[in-house]
């Protein structure tokens, strides 16, 4: 609600005093009070899938009981009471933000995971994501109303760190937060995120869900293997134009080859990573620029969000590194360059920081990993901020993968259009303390 929309509704139109400069700043403050109004009526809780849960469902259907899980999960060197505790606060704690929602004559409805649709998020005038930033960035994933806030409770606090969730102690006390949120003690934070658009040969853009738990490398590819052939089934030629997924990315994209994409993301078994890494081949334009052949470990691409989570691990500089270049740089130059702990803190300190950029910032962040450089393969940059970025595969057994829990297929052939668009910010809430 604008000044003048409040005053119409008062007066029935625009009257003089509109102008004058006391009724503007009495009726922003109105207006920013009603803005700042959090009061739904129904609340979406969307929660992680336990390791407990995960276990218990992975070999139930394999007709274990309870002590034959137990015994394998010891041979495994897991802890079955120990998933069992951190399975029952996760669950106390979804208990305690429900019935703190409850007792505001708010109506909750509980969503597991697996279950968190489209249906689910148009039901609901605000969702609450309980678990961790895994959950969260899901839930983040499949709201497209950009007035629709998004807010995240981390509910094993102990472990995992929760970077997008709300502190830590409201895990504990929800109902405190939920009234600060209702008195207005908060400001609003849009946060920015990427939209994908997926166009040429042999594209899929049905994606697969890679779960939080840990997928091998088998079960990956045949899931992408039914999806392609699904999705065969059902090609015409309204296929050969743009596909803009069903997803919105708040944290970052991954492109690769698949054997490449092991190390990053615990959905694939890790020990392949050494022996059975693969470069990835692709072409890519930086905001419509000249198409570069690229041979890498991949591709990363994050929003400001994202630019604290694996983008800063991929790019940061260790101080070992800052004072082999200060050495080098004193000895080609003759300059005294400081070589004293401080300074070469302060440097790296800098430079890593550099890295960081808000996620409300209109920007992306690209990051070439680990590229080969020769006469056939080059990049005129490594890394840096960009509003669009274009790429062609010419891999073969290829994904991107979407804040690490949402894998497309991303083969020879396929062109993957990486943008921002203002209509896709998530909306979030940040408490005053």
């Amino acid at each position: 609600m604008t000044f003048r929309s409040l005053a119409r509704a008062v007066w029935g139109r625009s009257p003089p005093c509109a102008r004058v400069p006391w009724f503007r700043a009495a009726a922003r403050t109105i207006c920013s009070r009603s803005e700042l109004s959090f009061k739904p009526s129904r609340v979406a809780v969307v929660t992680k899938t336990t390791r407990y849960e995960f276990e218990q469902q992975r070999y139930r259907y394999a007709g274990l009981s309870e002590d034959d899980l137990k015994q394998l999960l010891a041979m495994k060197g897991s802890s079955y009471s120990g998933l069992l505790e951190r399975h029952n606060i996760h669950t106390q704690n979804v208990e305690h933000i429900v019935e703190s929602l409850q007792k505001e004559h708010i109506e909750v409805r509980v969503v597991r995971r697996r279950e968190y649709d489209k249906e689910t998020v148009q039901w609901a005038d605000a969702i609450v994501s309980a678990g961790g930033d895994g959950t969260m960035l899901l839930v983040a994933s499949k709201v497209f109303d950009k007035k629709k806030p998004v807010l995240g409770v981390n509910t094993d606090p102990e472990r995992s760190e929760g970077h997008l969730c709300l502190p830590v102690r409201y895990t504990y006390t929800f109902s405190e937060a939920l009234k600060k949120l209702q008195r207005g003690e908060f400001s609003w934070q849009w946060r920015q995120r990427l939209r994908l658009h997926l166009e040429g040969t042999g594209i899929n853009p049905m994606p697969v869900d890679l779960h939080e738990q840990q997928l091998s490398l088998e079960q990956h590819n045949q899931a992408h293997r039914m999806s392609t052939e699904s999705q065969r089934n059902a090609e015409s030629e309204a296929d050969l134009y743009p596909h803009l997924l069903p997803v919105r990315v708040l944290n970052e994209i991954f492109i690769g080859e698949s054997l490449s994409s092991r190390g990053r993301y615990k959905a694939f078994k890790p020990h392949l990573t050494l022996s059975l890494h693969r470069a990835s081949y692709y072409e890519m334009s930086v905001d419509d620029g000249p198409w570069e052949k690229q041979k890498s470990s991949g591709l990363s691409i994050c929003t400001g969000t994202g630019s604290k989570a694996w983008s800063y691990n991929i790019n940061k500089l260790f101080e070992e590194t800052v004072r082999d270049i200060l050495m080098i740089g004193r000895a080609q130059t003759g300059l005294d360059v400081p070589l004293n702990k401080e300074f070469i803190e302060q440097v790296t300190k800098e430079y890593n920081e550099s890295l960081i950029f808000g996620p409300e910032e209109s920007r992306l962040f690209f990051s070439i990993r680990e590229p080969i450089v020769n006469r056939v393969f080059f990049s005129s940059r490594q890394r840096g901020f960009a509003h669009k970025v274009c790429v062609r595969s010419r891999c073969w057994d290829a994904c991107m993968v979407v804040d690490g829990g949402t894998s497309f297929e991303f083969n020879d052939g396929a062109i993957a259009t990486i943008g921002l668009n203002e209509e896709d910010q998530l909306c979030t809430l940040l408490l005053r303390d």
